[in-house]
């Protein structure tokens, strides 16, 4: 599981683009978005960098710990 803080997220529409966005590289991804905190929590077999990319393609700023 990979734990994320996202920043620029602020309303439904943004948890929608996160999580489609984290499904493009792994549609069994489960994924958990919490506005307050910022925190993206991804459970999937992909790829951290692939998951990181996506997210930041989707217009969104991207801070984790390898």
């Amino acid at each position: 599981m990979y734990s994320l803080h996202v920043e620029g997220m602020s309303c439904n529409h943004c948890i929608s683009k996160v999580t489609r966005s984290v499904k493009k590289v792994d549609d069994t991804a489960k994924v958990d978005v919490n506005l307050a905190t910022k925190k993206v929590s991804v459970d999937s077999k992909a790829d951290l960098d692939d998951i990181v990319h996506v997210i930041s393609e989707a217009g969104y700023a991207v801070e984790y710990s390898n």
